[in-house]
């Protein structure tokens, strides 16, 4: 059971280790891009491949939906941000339980975006748990788990890749053990939990008077879904890149007096803006109603000007 990129490579896992995978359940086909064409998650197209069975219910928790998935008798039921929550009816379904392949190193970061916030908030290391489910959110036991650095380059991107191929060592690895029956799990302790729930606008929106690494880390952890984003000329005026912020840089002259959110220059480098705590240069930006291009080039052809204010 899953739907994003993210599970296609514990799903291919599982058939390379042979098992005998009698159905995929994933998220129904959504509408993408601007002609809104209705498209396959990933997981399906990869199940297709396969000519796997496939379930895309609008509910798992509909009594159709569980008799339906019922019907194929599974013993074990891995799942893999799948983006729904499963009924007590489906988890005690598979004698051998239902296990989840899950993006942080549990218990801290339960909920829909572990990969993102992980990023957003600074960590510098995460990793995966592989668990068995249980009906709250994230909280069962704990089976094992594979930590994952993260680098000051990494965006959502490219850490969903490497979480995403961790899922599938830790999956191979505890495999033979898994299908040897229920294991003995370590609870998790639910006064060290911690939540990332799915982002908002209003986690896009940047808030300049936030410290220049904060404003770095946020843009890194909403690439390349989102973006960051402030208001110019009362229009959206997107920001996809970054340079990473010098904490030991002196600030430029005339800078200490200027706003947060303040165009303190605009060069060959892209577009310089003050901060909380100094500056930070946009590299990437998308202007509304356009597509993202280099703010080097960007500065060449518009209207904005140093002294402008993002809000």
């Amino acid at each position: 059971m899953g739907t994003p990129d993210f599970a296609v490579a514990s799903l291919n896992v599982l058939l390379e280790e042979g098992m005998n995978v009698v159905c995929v359940v994933t998220q129904p086909d959504r509408p993408q891009g601007r002609k809104k064409v209705l498209t396959p998650t990933p997981v399906k197209a990869a199940a297709m491949e396969h000519g796997l069975p496939v379930l895309q219910p609008q509910r798992m928790r509909s009594p159709e939906a569980v008799a339906e998935l019922a019907a194929y008798e599974p013993d074990l039921i891995v799942t893999a941000a799948y983006g729904q929550i499963l009924p007590k009816a489906v988890l005690d379904l598979p004698r051998l339980g239902c296990v989840n392949i899950h993006g942080s190193l549990l218990p801290k970061y339960r909920g829909g975006a572990p990969i993102q916030r992980s990023i957003i908030n600074g960590e510098t290391v995460t990793g995966i748990t592989l668990m068995y489910m249980a009906e709250g959110l994230d909280t069962g036991d704990m089976i094992s788990r594979l930590e994952v650095p993260i680098t000051d380059e990494d965006t959502s991107g490219t850490l969903f890749a490497k979480m995403s191929e961790a899922g599938a060592v830790l999956l191979r690895q505890e495999l033979p053990r898994l299908l040897q029956g229920p294991l003995e799990a370590e609870p998790q302790d639910d006064e060290q939990a911690t939540y990332a729930p799915n982002l908002t606008r209003d986690d896009e929106k940047i808030n300049w008077s936030k410290d220049s690494r904060s404003i770095y880390n946020q843009i890194r952890g909403l690439v390349p879904f989102a973006g960051g984003f402030t208001i110019w000329n009362d229009e959206v005026f997107k920001v996809w890149k970054t340079l990473q912020p010098d904490p030991a840089a002196a600030l430029p002259a005339g800078v200490t007096d200027a706003a947060p959110g303040t165009v303190i220059d605009m060069g060959t480098e892209g577009i310089t803006v003050r901060t909380g705590d100094g500056v930070i240069t946009l590299t990437e930006v998308q202007p509304a109603g356009k597509k993202a291009l280099r703010a080097a080039d960007y500065v060449r052809g518009t209207s904005l000007t140093k002294g402008t204010v993002f809000q």
